[in-house]
């Protein structure tokens, strides 16, 4: 998975943090759901070598793998990069780890601190001009809004498309295969809450 911080050094030390806290997370769910690491790679897609490799922090994973792996577990993205949460948390913004795709094309930079509900997520979005980006499908029951807060969106759900600009939203089931892409010539800023069923 890819990082960003302040530094080279903080890119480092995030990135090592992020690596632990998804073996431990991924570990201790699979286990709690009793599932082999060849029932988790049946029910997620991922290779058994490349789920043994994240939870043995030789690799870190990327955010289509990390999705892949909460699908298949049946939960939530941020219950595999989190931290557990008392009853009060805070996510300053120089502390929230952005996450890249692998092109680096879109970055995800989470507004709520991890954990902090089950049944949902936020998260600021950028995409690069004149880019797209496919998104596995979710776990069954999810729903995705996106706002539009500056550029373009262009909504792929299924064989349909939806364009949207500044200030517009869109609801939709995100527990299919759908994708975004910034037909604009800027980066362009989106929010993002998902909604998970329970």
């Amino acid at each position: 998975m890819r990082t960003e911080r302040g530094s080279s050094t903080g890119d480092e030390v995030g990135a090592a943090d992020l690596g632990r806290r998804v073996a431990e997370n991924l570990r201790q769910r699979r286990k709690a759901k009793s599932l082999s690491l060849d029932d988790l790679a049946r029910a997620s897609g991922v290779s058994r070598a490349a789920l043994s490799q994240i939870e043995t922090r030789k690799t870190n994973p990327t955010v289509g793998l990390l999705w892949k792996i909460a699908v298949g577990l049946g939960v939530p993205f941020t219950e595999l990069i989190g931290e557990p949460v008392g009853s009060v948390s805070i996510l300053r913004r120089d502390d929230a780890q952005v996450l890249r795709s692998l092109d680096g094309n879109l970055e995800s930079r989470p507004l709520a601190p991890a954990g902090s509900s089950p049944l949902v997520e936020l998260y600021e979005l950028q995409l690069s001009a004149r880019a797209m980006h496919a998104s596995e499908a979710h776990a069954r029951g999810t729903r995705e809004i996106v706002v539009v807060l500056s550029g373009a969106l262009r909504m792929h759900l299924g064989t349909e498309k939806f364009d949207l600009s500044a200030g517009d939203s869109i609801s939709f089931p995100a527990d299919a295969a759908h994708a975004y892409e910034n037909p604009g010539a800027a980066k362009a800023r989106y929010h993002n809450v998902i909604l998970y069923e329970r």
